[in-house]
């Protein structure tokens, strides 16, 4: 076998692996949103109550990822890793077994706790694995994951739901689990040497972030592409009024909605793999945002003239997906490219911030107090909007 081949092989099952661990997240939020109504009544509370068990899960992954970050720089990869996966397996357990919806939700916080580190460390062990030229590939690959994720999560989950319950819900996320740790124990090879001079008291782990954020291209690039991405937030939060209360659809209907313009992310991802053959990350960011803005112009005018039926709405979204499926990878790429001793709190750190600009953008959909479409677009617009103005007012300085 050539030197050639054997690269691509292990290349291949890298990102096999990485895909994994990124998977874990999309399941984990998306796999029990069908039973919701069976845990309700099992657990004798309202579907209300149990939607809460989303916004502890993301408080959780949000902390968690701040915390892990300097671990994994400072124990190696695998360490952490092995420590969360152990966490989360123990809270799915637990979870499984849970008989009152105060603890389904405080067990939903630990169980983001511990299962966040898979998605930091992946992130993370992007930069560990592969050149700097070929990070922005291995991100859409990674993406092509993350946005087929919640089209198979839900699916499942009902299967599950209908054929055994909502507990073998949180089984089949403790099988997952399982894999990922047997995965990163036996698989997983281990390339970062730990860094035992970061120190991990709470004031030198934040006086690390600050310094992290002193980086002028992981600044631009984090900020710059999280509001690119907040548009996939705005998008989830806002979708079920957009066309279940404006356009009237049913909810079949709006399922295969969902479908279409999650193929949007998904084929962004796919085209960015393509386009990165030819052009360098920095031009296809903001050629792919600056047209994300256009489309967030034309989508917010239309909604406020009540120009658009649904059709030209589901388009004009499949574009706006489409264009932070190619954000993304090219973002996140360019924001860790200047770090190799503390990719992991920097990952950490990238991951924190484009959940919290994500969930604060999506939080203005629901402040406008409007229904329809209007919200979805102006939040959209807004968003793209800040994001090419951070990435045109400042040069990048490493």
């Amino acid at each position: 076998m050539s030197e050639s081949l054997r690269t691509k092989k292990q290349n291949a099952l890298l990102i096999l692996i990485l895909g994994s661990l990124e998977a874990l997240t999309p399941f984990s939020i998306d796999m029990y949103l069908p039973a919701f109504t069976q845990i309700a009544n099992d657990l004798q509370t309202t579907t209300a109550k149990v939607s809460f068990s989303i916004s502890t899960y993301f408080i959780g992954f949000a902390l968690g990822q701040i915390v892990y970050g300097p671990l994994l720089d400072y124990y190696g990869r695998k360490k952490p890793l092995y420590t969360g996966l152990i966490i989360y397996i123990l809270s799915s357990i637990a979870l499984m077994n849970c008989d009152s919806i105060e603890w389904f939700l405080a067990l939903r916080f630990v169980q983001a706790l511990g299962g966040c580190v898979a998605s930091v460390g992946a992130i993370a062990m992007v930069r560990d694995f592969f050149p700097v030229e070929d990070s922005a590939k291995v991100f859409s690959l990674l993406m092509l994951v993350l946005s087929v994720s919640p089209l198979l999560a839900p699916t499942i989950g009902g299967f599950v739901v209908e054929s055994f319950g909502w507990r073998v819900i949180f089984g089949t996320l403790v099988a997952l689990g399982l894999l990922n740790l047997a995965l990163a124990y036996f698989v997983l090879p281990q390339k970062y040497e730990p860094d035992h001079t970061a120190k991990l008291n709470l004031k030198s782990i934040l006086l690390g972030y600050k310094d992290i954020l002193k980086v002028r291209q992981f600044s631009i690039y984090t900020f710059a592409g999280s509001f690119s991405f907040a548009g996939l937030f705005v998008y989830i939060a806002g979708s079920p009024a957009m066309f279940m209360e404006g356009f009237k659809v049913s909810a079949q209907v709006y399922g295969i909605i969902f479908a279409i313009l999650a193929v949007g992310m998904i084929g962004g991802g796919q085209l960015n793999l393509l386009l990165t053959k030819k052009f360098k990350s920095p031009q296809i960011f903001k050629v792919s945002l600056f047209f994300q803005v256009v489309m967030g112009v034309i989508f917010f005018v239309g909604v406020f003239n009540n120009w658009l039926t649904l059709i030209p709405t589901v388009v004009i979204l499949f574009l706006l997906l489409l264009c932070a499926g190619i954000t993304y990878p090219n973002a996140a790429a360019l924001a860790l490219e200047p770090f190799e001793k503390n990719a992991g709190a920097a990952s950490a750190l990238l991951g924190f911030l484009q959940l919290g600009v994500g969930s604060f953008a999506s939080a203005g959909v629901g402040m406008l107090n409007v229904s329809g479409s209007l919200p979805t677009a102006a939040v959209m617009c807004i968003s793209s909007l800040i994001g090419l103005i951070i990435v045109l007012s400042k040069r990048e300085k490493a």
